[in-house]
């Protein structure tokens, strides 16, 4: 017999609500030092770009509006940039090169030292991010790889990866943007509520 409606909504429920928990359980310090170091970057003058495929385009494209508009806090706007939302270099780079070159080419073009690339692929090994991540470690760049449980090639090419302990695509990417929520709201914190906090790692 086929699984209900019904079933399906309680089994993806409570496995979303079960890899939630071990993930925060295990990784709450590292979500709050990696925070730390994004809004060290922002305080240095550096800017946090995005880039990700498909359902990670979306968390790109969401957690740099966060950044530039507003997360909770009425505060000034934050230089977050996601490399998914410009057609015509995507398809220009794709086209006169490769899909695989769309984030690492802007990266050259807009990068500098001392910024930050946040590379989201759930299966840890999607070329194009991989591509970016290289070029920003080239670059002096802070890198950051958020992933499933497998990491993939990210693990050598990153200074933080997000490693969530599961192979499910949309359970993934639920507590992607739960941690990138969480990452909008510590920047938040450090730089304009507990500045206190931040000012030993400014040296």
């Amino acid at each position: 017999m086929s699984e209900t409606a019904l079933q399906k909504v309680l089994d993806h429920a409570r496995s979303g609500v079960e890899v939630r928990e071990a993930f925060f359980e295990a990784n709450s310090e590292q979500v709050v030092d990696i925070a730390r170091s994004l809004a060290v970057a922002l305080a240095k003058g550096g800017k946090i770009f995005f880039c990700g495929n498909g359902g990670s385009a979306a968390d790109c494209q969401h957690l740099a509006a966060e950044l530039v508009n507003r997360f909770k806090l009425e505060r000034p706007a934050l230089p977050g940039i996601a490399l998914t939302t410009d057609t015509s270099i995507l398809t220009a780079i794709g086209n006169d090169y490769s899909f695989d070159t769309i984030f690492e080419k802007q990266i050259q073009a807009l990068g500098s030292a001392g910024d930050v690339l946040i590379g989201i692929s759930t299966s840890g090994s999607s070329p194009n991010v991989i591509a970016a991540l290289k070029e920003a470690r080239r670059k002096d760049m802070i890198t950051v790889g958020m992933t499933g449980m497998k990491t993939g090639e990210m693990l050598p090419l990153c200074d933080h990866v997000v490693s969530i302990p599961s192979t499910d695509t949309p359970v993934i990417q639920e507590i992607h943007i739960a941690v990138g929520h969480l990452f909008c709201e510590l920047i938040d914190h450090f730089l304009f509520e507990a500045v206190s906090e931040l000012e030993p790692y400014l040296g």
